[in-house]
């Protein structure tokens, strides 16, 4: 993923306000970076910029040589649903729905018959410890299993690159480390890039790569030495 001259601005009937300027960064596949910044710095807004969900008011997105902003809306919605996999602070998980079907939804909306999507989805629970969770309704589950229905569910397309806004922002420390674990090896034994914004500077420097965000702007980047990435 390359990321080029991004700014974005938000129109007020006086004037137009900045949120991010002139953001310069590169992700390669594999690396796991962590986007850090105090409240209000862009971070979440650049993540739904690197995801597709929102528009930069200017410059370019580049993910697998593609120049994602060039695509048609339906071109784009289809790279957004198989190359990207999206983990939320608050799970966003259809509590009507059981667990299993919430982690289908990717396949549904991409046309994969039933028999492959319901074994792909027991193959990715099975990885993330949820293999028995598949009836019950998201509601029934603790944080941290919700969490990893989510993952799953990013999972399920088989996508190259991770976004994840805030993954373990409601969940207590030992919870929030077991899912940041789960997302270090989809990046280290699975070879998936991943994104992550967070708040938590002890699960940052774990990551390869720190972005330091502020006042909507590259601060500076850090990279983190292997001996402390390995703890």
């Amino acid at each position: 993923m390359k990321v080029e001259s991004i700014y974005k601005s938000y129109k007020s009937s006086a004037e137009e306000i900045p949120i991010l300027k002139n953001i310069n960064f590169q992700v390669n596949k594999g690396e796991f970076v962590s986007i850090v910044g105090p409240s209000g710095s862009g971070k979440s807004t650049l993540l739904n910029i690197l995801g597709t969900l929102d528009r930069p008011t200017a410059g370019d997105i580049f993910i697998n040589d593609v120049d994602v902003f060039s695509l048609n809306d339906r071109d784009l919605a289809y790279l957004r649903n198989n190359a990207i996999g999206f983990i939320f602070q608050s799970y966003n998980l259809i509590n009507r729905a059981s667990v299993l079907k919430n982690i289908e939804i990717p396949c549904i909306i991409s046309g994969l018959n039933k028999k492959e999507r319901i074994d792909r989805a027991f193959k990715i629970m099975g990885l993330l410890g949820i293999q028995d969770k598949g009836n019950f309704k998201p509601f029934n589950l603790s944080g941290g299993q919700q969490q990893r229905v989510a993952i799953a569910r990013a999972l399920m397309n088989n996508p190259s690159i991770i976004l994840a806004d805030e993954p373990t922002g409601n969940l207590d420390t030992k919870t929030g480390n077991e899912v940041f674990n789960l997302l270090k090896m989809l990046s280290g034994k699975y070879d998936r890039t991943i994104v992550m914004v967070t708040h938590n500077p002890e699960l940052a420097v774990k990551t390869d790569r720190i972005i330091y965000l502020k006042d909507g702007e590259i601060e500076r980047e850090e990279r983190i030495m292997t001996a402390q990435n390995d703890d």
